[in-house]
């Protein structure tokens, strides 16, 4: 399994649509997929459209029990392969300042006891999907603490340059603070219109900062992923030019995604200590 944190410190960027994106590219792979709507505006659980829960985030949060957590799961109108743990438009009440680690460490909890359900049915999620709220609260905190990648969303515009880069010093402190584990997957430039010099200029800016953090495929500005997201259907079934120009965008993606993945599973391999499996005496 491998948990992303999608995130931006602004608001506008796109960090939904990089969800769904990747989510219809993952459903069209055949990867099992839990989408977790962080943000309270619920924009990724109203666009797959889940069946009706008894619980939601906001009640996950505050009680991170297995029998709750299964509970605000649902399987999308998408298809089986892909769940949503339903968002909550009260979860703003968990997105204060409180960095004690019992608030801050349930996302994780929850986490856990989905994946170790899913795997004793045998049908595992092999990706998790944080969608975050564009702030630096206690949402976003806990999903960089429960990730092992955050994925960095922006638009080519001086303001969401600006937000990439307090949401990568975000990162940072949280990998130093709480989360060894957690990485940088990159930087996404979502909405990018091949013609505009300003937008060019924007991208060439973000390399300079980032370097090779920036992702080689950008995500163009196209009609159709609106026009899939409000019909509530896969970015890659709805068959428009333009849609099949951004999911192919997207499948490159997801790829990166998950070979980041399998590098760090195997760096984690090689790291172990043969010895460590000797018997006792060896």
């Amino acid at each position: 399994m491998h948990t992303v944190a999608v995130l931006s410190l602004k608001g506008g960027v796109g960090k939904t649509t990089v969800v769904l994106g990747l989510a219809s590219a993952a459903m069209r792979k055949g990867a099992r997929t839990l989408v977790v709507d962080l943000d309270p505006q619920c924009n990724a659980t109203a666009s797959l459209e889940p069946g009706r829960t008894e619980y939601g985030l906001s009640d996950v949060l505050a009680d991170p029990a297995p029998e709750t957590v299964s509970r605000a799961v649902a399987p999308s109108a998408w298809g089986e392969d892909v769940d949503v743990l339903v968002g909550s438009e009260d979860a703003e009440i968990h997105n204060g300042q409180d960095s004690t680690e019992g608030g801050l460490t349930r996302l994780t909890e929850a986490l856990s006891a989905l994946t170790e359900a899913a795997a004793a049915e045998d049908f595992p999620y092999q990706l998790v999907l944080l969608d975050c709220p564009p702030s630096l609260g206690r949402l976003t905190r806990s999903a960089l603490i429960a990730a092992d990648r955050a994925l960095l969303v922006t638009e080519p515009t001086i303001f969401a340059v600006s937000g990439v880069q307090r949401a990568f010093e975000a990162v940072q402190a949280e990998r130093e603070a709480n989360n060894p584990d957690l990485q940088p997957l990159g930087v996404v430039v979502n909405r990018v219109r091949a013609r505009s010099h300003e937008h060019q200029f924007r991208i060439d800016e973000l390399r300079d900062i980032f370097g090779p953090l920036v992702m080689p495929v950008a995500l163009p500005d196209r009609l159709a992923v609106q026009q899939s997201q409000g019909a509530c259907v896969p970015l890659h079934q709805w068959g428009t030019p333009g849609a099949r120009e951004v999911a192919l965008a997207f499948n490159l993606l997801l790829a990166r995604t998950l070979r980041s993945g399998r590098a760090q599973r195997t760096s984690e391999t090689e790291d172990e200590d043969p010895r460590d499996d000797l018997p006792s005496g060896t």
